[in-house]
């Protein structure tokens, strides 16, 4: 059983702009919910008991909401943005030494039973990360040309510059701390150990059987809260 996560909510949201101009945007609301609450909610259902949630943008309101409604997450602040990978290698020490979740928090996503999936496809023997995707047909709002292709044993390669990848990340993980061995100091997107684990055929991935909204605009909160 993975017990520990990691929550990413400290960026900026510039895109939701207004809305992000006096809110963080995983505190925005869609849906009569906010984007962070839906993540822990994820969390709390398959009774991860250890979550840390990184702060930058507007930190006292998200300090503020997570000691009113979760005061028992752990909060891991950056003075500057480190990006993902930087992020997540500034908490490890709150998160220890075993395999983790990590979830964007302003990401919006239902159904298929996602993080019970992962954990039972999670293999350290094999992996270095477990990532959550889904068929870039059913990524709502996404506009991309895909992310992974992704083997019938489930190793994920990246597309080539001309091509379109049948896969979306939707922003879940499952990732080991030993990973983060050597990874540079300061901010660096994850993208930089993933590349590291692809060559040795240690990236994996399996697909999110439900839905997924990408919110990135007010725009997008008008529009998926119909779903919702």
């Amino acid at each position: 059983m993975i017990k520990s996560a990691m929550i990413l909510a400290a960026g900026l949201g510039k895109r939701m702009r207004p809305l992000t101009d006096t809110l963080p945007k995983p505190l925005i609301p869609v849906g009569g919910k906010t984007m962070l609450g839906r993540a822990f909610e994820h969390l709390k259902r398959i009774q991860v008991s250890n979550i840390v949630v990184n702060t930058h943008y507007l930190a006292p309101l998200m300090e503020e909401y997570l000691w009113n409604h979760h005061p028992e997450a752990l909060i891991s602040h950056e003075d500057i943005l480190l990006e993902t990978g930087g992020g997540i290698k500034k908490a490890l020490s709150l998160l220890g030494e075993e395999p983790f979740f990590t979830l964007n928090g302003d990401s919006i996503w239902s159904g298929g039973q996602g993080l019970q999936v992962m954990g039972q496809a999670w293999n350290e023997e094999k992996m270095d990360a477990l990532l959550l995707l889904i068929p870039r047909e059913k990524a709502l709002g996404c506009q991309g040309r895909g992310d992974f292709f992704m083997s019938e044993q489930g190793v994920l390669s990246r597309p080539g510059k001309d091509q379109d990848a049948p896969y979306v990340y939707i922003g879940v993980q499952v990732v080991h701390p030993h990973l983060f061995q050597g990874a540079p100091e300061g901010s660096f997107s994850m993208n930089l150990l993933w590349d590291k684990a692809l060559p040795k055929g240690r990236l994996y991935g399996v697909v999110h059987q439900g839905e997924w909204f990408h919110i990135s605009t007010p725009g997008d909160v008008k529009k998926y809260e119909l779903f919702l």
